[in-house]
């Protein structure tokens, strides 16, 4: 097995490409060189919720791939009959972590992605700002500037609160330290294929509140009593303020993670990749 970039020609027996816009040139030469060999296509969430509706390229790469893997459940409404019945659904996994030491002082909350405008940080520090001033919160926000201007915007808004920290692009391992240390991780993206900030959130025993988006829905399931709508500052101020004020609250949350943890967990993925190469192999015979 190898990793690249772009498909380098070699006499490969088959071929899992991530991203249907991205990988494309790869899928079109894997596929007209070795037409009976199978190509599996994994759909991040800017192929489901935007390229494919637009782009041909993208759409190319669904008609051409063998298998089709989804990283949550609910990304199969986005699929044509014909496509779904070639998909399934893997979830990503994070090594669990034994739940962090939490300030005795503080309600943290975690805030993680690069910024840039999927991401929609603003939302979450708009939020921050709405909360009383009393209140005992701090917004830890890790992730580069990606984008210039929302940065600038982001830095400009957290200013005006001194619960507000930035602390930059960090490691996966400091990453995760991080958020285990937080009650909450706070999720506020436009688009998501299945956050795997979600999973390590979860995983580590902290629950999440997050944008009323397909991608996230399809992590926690429809029911999840933690979905504010997209762009929605106030809502998810009034969440927060719930969290740290009612403790059946904060449990429910909780609860429903744990009933999902199971779903994230190395063993179920290794489980579901080898499913897909069965069912590969099988089909090309």
């Amino acid at each position: 097995m190898r990793i690249e970039r772009e498909w380098s020609g070699a006499d490969d027996d088959l071929m899992i490409a991530l991203h249907a816009r991205r990988s494309a040139v790869s899928i079109a030469a894997f596929a007209a060189r070795y037409p009976q060999r199978p190509v599996a296509l994994v759909l991040t969430g800017t192929d489901l919720y935007r390229d494919i509706r637009v782009d041909e390229q993208a759409r190319r790469s669904l008609m051409l791939a063998s298998r089709l893997i989804l990283l949550q459940e609910e990304g199969l409404h986005e699929l044509s009959p014909e496509h779904a019945a070639k998909a399934m659904v893997i979830y990503q996994s994070a090594r669990p972590l034994a739940p962090g030491r939490h300030s005795r002082r503080h309600f943290d909350l975690a805030l993680v992605g690069h910024q840039r405008p999927e991401k929609d940080p603003l939302t979450a520090v708009r939020a921050l700002l709405s909360l009383p001033a009393d209140l005992p919160v701090r917004l830890f926000h890790v992730g580069a500037v990606l984008d210039a201007d929302l940065g600038r915007r982001v830095a400009e808004l957290g200013a005006r609160d001194s619960r507000y920290h930035w602390l930059g692009a960090l490691s996966q391992a400091a990453t995760r330290q991080r958020v285990k240390r937080c009650r909450l991780l706070l999720l506020p993206s436009l688009m998501e294929g299945g956050a795997n900030v979600l999973i390590e959130a979860v995983t580590s025993g902290v629950p999440v509140l997050g944008s009323d988006i397909a991608g996230n829905r399809g992590m926690l399931g429809a029911d999840y009593p933690g979905w504010f709508p997209v762009g929605d500052a106030e809502r998810l101020a009034q969440l927060i303020l719930a969290a740290v004020r009612d403790p059946r609250y904060y449990a429910d949350l909780s609860r429903h993670c744990a009933e999902r943890v199971s779903l994230f967990s190395p063993a179920h993925e290794c489980a579901a990749v080898c499913s897909l190469l069965e069912l590969t192999r099988v089909s090309q015979q």
